[in-house]
């Protein structure tokens, strides 16, 4: 045994020990403070690493089941709005049905039924210009696929998902056309007797003495009920024209009288005849035209793409497509996103596509006539199932799409959370029975610190 009093080995090696135990209790006090096994990076480096990466996705995911609850919200707002078209869809076709019974119905009630059909639309135009969540336009064409033209003649009309986003150059071979006839004679004076002129089904009695213009400002009375318009040709020659374009457009004008120089001129023989639907192509496909409407066919990019003009054949400027679905992140990764369109629901918007009918979409619609009627409840027909149809579409969208996806990111966020649990959180039961050994440790350790800072003070004894 050696007696040195520079250095104490001993009291330098319980001391040494003594600061280990130290530090080790001062890290289980702050895990069993804080909860936490890992409080920085050199508790645990690459369980920082991980647990750091599950947390941003636990953030990550909890803020995307946050989206599909609100784009729920959205969708319900939209399909809430709908289900009111739908409720006023019904309504105008029960008054459809009821204009239709033209055997008891009069002229007065017929001009009821069309008052309210007017207003029910007006409602329905208003609904789709107005509907939003937040300050998002929901049903006026904004949150879907939307279009706009080159030329200030050519006007952009439907478009729906199918439809390929780009710009398309538009060739019309065909020129819509009204149906016109005129007079086989001219007017040349007041007219000499009374006579009934019969213009598509309706009765216009025309007095003995009216001058050419008050014979077309009376025939114009009519215009809501026949569709037609009436002028003079320049030459006195009465002429009338359909306020509509397309095949399925009829004019048929008769007289009871015989044609005599001081008549309207029409006769007693029927004029009739039909318009002309427009033809020709949208980027070079192939588009069916009825009236002023060119419609890309199925199939092709341009797909429900519709555009209106009266323009002659040949070029007619461009269309160019842009999609604006509704995008919505429901994921806690770049790009996992969900859409869905919503297309205008004004009234040009729906009843659209009927092929054969006077009319093309419900804001044409008119009861006034038994033939404008039957044609009503078709085309209210058609809208009432376009709109089911996105209303199936938005109901399907939000259950399987929205709600499915919320419900998988919880399972998602709940593993995520219990792994991240397992890398970070602190075993309270371990870290109390560790805490409680290093404090045995500490206190034996303060002892022998004590013992070894006696031993040099044996060496006085050598010096007595």
């Amino acid at each position: 045994m050696s007696f040195r009093i520079n250095h104490n080995i001993s009291s330098i090696n319980a001391l040494r020990n003594l600061s280990l135990t130290e530090s080790v209790v001062a890290k289980s006090l702050e895990r069993l403070s804080s909860g936490l096994r890992v409080n920085r990076g050199a508790d645990d480096p690459a369980g920082l690493v991980i647990s750091q990466n599950m947390r941003a996705q636990i953030g990550g995911i909890q803020q995307a089941v946050e989206n599909a609850e609100t784009a729920t919200a959205m969708v319900q707002t939209a399909e809430g709005a709908m289900n009111e078209i739908h409720n006023l869809l019904n309504g105008i076709r029960e008054l459809a049905i009821h204009a239709a019974n033209t055997g008891s119905n009069d002229a007065v009630m017929l001009a009821a039924d069309q008052d309210e059909i007017d207003n029910a639309i007006a409602t329905i135009n208003r609904i789709a210009a107005q509907t939003q969540f937040g300050n998002k336009s929901l049903l006026d064409g904004s949150s879907g696929v939307t279009g706009t033209t080159s030329l200030s003649t050519v006007s952009f009309m439907d478009a729906t998902d199918a439809t390929v986003a780009g710009t398309y150059a538009i060739t019309v071979t065909t020129a819509a056309a009204q149906a016109v006839t005129t007079g086989g004679t001219a007017q040349t004076a007041v007219l000499g007797q009374t006579e009934t002129l019969t213009i598509n089904g309706v009765d216009i009695a025309l007095a003995a003495g009216l001058t050419q213009n008050q014979v077309i400002t009376q025939i114009n009375t009519y215009n809501s009920s026949t569709g037609v318009t009436a002028s003079d040709d320049g030459s006195n020659n009465l002429v009338l024209t359909t306020d509509a374009y397309g095949s399925n457009i009829d004019l048929s004008a008769v007289s009871n009288v015989a044609a005599a120089a001081d008549t309207t001129g029409i006769g007693t023989t029927a004029l009739t005849e039909v318009g002309v639907d427009i033809a020709g192509t949208i980027g070079g496909l192939a588009a069916t035209g009825r009236g002023t409407l060119l419609t890309g066919d199925s199939g092709l990019a341009i797909e429900g793409l519709s555009i209106s003009t009266t323009l002659a054949a040949g070029a007619a400027g461009s269309v160019t497509v842009t999609n604006n679905s509704l995008v919505f992140q429901v994921g806690a990764n770049k790009n996992q996103t969900v859409t869905i369109a919503l297309n205008a629901m004004a009234s040009t918007n729906i009843g659209t596509g009927v092929s054969g009918n006077t009319f093309n979409n419900i804001s044409e619609i008119s009861v006034l006539t038994q033939a404008g009627a039957q044609d009503a409840i078709e085309i209210i027909d058609k809208a009432i199932q376009q709109v089911s149809a996105k209303r199936g579409e938005l109901g399907v969208f939000q259950k399987n799409t929205l709600e499915s996806t919320a419900i998988n990111l919880a399972i998602a966020e709940e593993n995520l959370i219990a792994a991240e649990s397992v890398i970070r959180d602190v075993d309270f039961a371990m870290e109390m029975a560790r805490l409680t050994k290093n404090q045995i440790l500490l206190q034996s350790g303060t002892a022998m610190l004590v013992q070894a800072n006696q031993i040099p003070q044996v060496v006085l004894q050598l010096l007595s």
